[in-house]
């Protein structure tokens, strides 16, 4: 099938989380099964830094619907094409609160169909992704709905985060350029005042996937639902729960470049070189007697560091455990961290941003991955822990409940250590289980086997993707 996949990032060209991971690694995938992909995202500042080999293929697209003009930029990889808007894309960042907001993905959404219109290119599957391209399966229908172009193509729209959702003010009505078309807004909210996209992509798309099982239950409640969980239930036969995987090309311990000792399961040995290099460059004490507890993260109340900070402050003050900290975001949490590090000289590390090296000698160095997220649609970090033999301590939810077991010591079965109750109990209850077994050599090594036997693979993720064109696309009965 020919797949046009629609992203606001796309690593390694833009990122800041893991949609960035997915919108690169997915086409991948689904490249290697035989579709082919066409894959568009902002020509943002950082894309065009020289970092990257471009090239300049179709200049000056014209979008008539919004009356702009755009260049056409394609990667090396002739699957990569970049919109290239610098009015738009040429500021510092990647998303902003300028008021333009919407107006910058809306032009990305216009211009990922007429590149197809341009290249002659006529897509079975439009796959887009999170609020910034919610209005796609809208604009299928209506402004491009008499295309023969766009006749087959069928969309599917994956929620990466139900917490982000688009929503500005209904002034924003007329840069939608739905002409006759606008009665197909959500009247009721529009009189209120107010324009969702991801509401629109909720109506519109043939299929809606989110990044993990549990996280597709989870959003059909009002607990989770974040206003959307009445709406999601109403289509509830076309909602489906695909777990992100991970690239083994990158995050490989056998393999890895940022490590100084590579290991496998078949020989662990090479952790203890790692776990020795990370306590040196956290200038933290060398002795690999104490649990390690690693942490890379964005610093948000999403993910659960309120219920960490004082079980962690606790074991830290006994000397029953080490930190490494490495994220950003909230400045209440920086501080947090930063006042950790500083108390805990020698037992505490706290790196405010990201860096690429220390996240991988974190997760290859690391002897447990702190998760304890309030939600989780998917995550990431706990499945590249799992292949590091980095057993994670998460929080059943999302898709930490569908990726991370208990371990049970009798059965020697799971893969974590893994609680219910978001509470600083839950979280003090879980260091306790992992201090407890890691006192136990053979069977910590058992518990790591485990993790590292996970296929976690984007190989194996595409199959449920291709399933799902095909359902939408008649080609596989539902």
């Amino acid at each position: 099938m020919k797949v046009l996949f629609v992203s606001a990032e796309v690593a390694p060209y833009s990122k800041t989380g893991g949609l960035g991971d997915v919108a690169s690694a997915l086409p991948g995938a689904l490249e290697r099964m035989g579709h082919e992909l066409t894959v568009v995202s902002p020509m943002y500042r950082r894309v065009s830094d020289g970092a990257h080999r471009l090239h300049d293929v179709y200049p000056e697209i014209p979008i008539p619907a919004i009356g702009a003009r755009f260049d056409a930029i394609l990667a090396d990889d002739g699957r990569n094409w970049f919109v290239d808007y610098p009015p738009y894309f040429g500021r510092e960042g990647i998303y902003r609160n300028d008021g333009d907001e919407h107006s910058r993905f809306l032009l990305l959404t216009h211009a990922a169909l007429e590149l197809c219109r341009r290249r002659g290119w006529s897509p079975d599957i439009v796959h887009v992704n999170d609020w910034h391209t919610g209005f796609m399966p809208l604009f299928l229908r209506s402004i491009y709905g008499s295309d023969p172009l766009f006749a087959r193509a069928q969309s599917v729209f994956t929620i990466h985060n139900l917490g982000y959702q688009g929503v500005f003010g209904s002034h924003i009505v007329d840069d939608l350029a739905l002409g006759s078309s606008r009665y197909l807004l959500h009247q009721e909210h529009l009189r209120a005042g107010r324009v969702s996209f991801m509401e629109h992509a909720l109506i519109y798309s043939d299929a809606i996937t989110t990044v993990s099982p549990t996280y597709a239950y989870e959003i059909q409640t009002p607990e989770h639902g974040f206003g959307l969980d009445a709406m999601l239930r109403h289509r509830s036969r076309d909602v489906f729960g695909i777990l992100n995987g991970i690239d083994p090309e990158v995050w490989n311990p056998s393999s890895d470049p940022y490590l100084p000792s590579p290991y496998s399961a078949s020989e662990l040995e090479g952790k203890h070189a790692n776990k020795a290099a990370l306590l040196a460059r956290a200038r933290i004490d060398p002795d690999q007697g104490f649990l390690t507890v690693g942490i890379v993260t964005r610093l948000s109340a999403q993910k659960g560091i309120e219920i960490a900070l004082r079980p962690l402050a606790r074991r830290l003050d006994a000397g029953h455990i080490r930190l490494v900290v490495l994220g950003s975001g909230e400045r209440r949490y920086e501080e947090a961290f930063g006042w950790l590090a500083a108390a805990f000289p020698g037992r505490a590390h706290f790196q405010n941003g990201y860096d690429e090296s220390m996240a991988h000698l974190i997760e290859g160095g690391a002897d447990v991955f702190l998760m304890p997220s309030l939600y989780e649609p998917s995550g990431l970090n706990q499945m590249y822990s799992l292949a590091y033999g980095t057993p994670p301590i998460v929080r059943r939810t999302g898709g930490l409940a569908d990726s991370v077991t208990h371990y049970d010591p009798a059965r020697g079965e799971g893969t974590g250590f893994v609680f219910d109750h978001y509470s600083e109990g839950g979280v003090g209850w879980a260091l306790d289980q992992a201090l407890t077994l890691f006192q136990n050599k053979a069977q910590w090594q058992i518990l790591q086997r485990n993790g590292m036997a996970e296929d976690n693979s984007w190989e194996r993720r595409a199959l449920e993707y291709d399933r799902i064109y095909r359902r939408v696309t008649g080609e596989e009965q539902p």
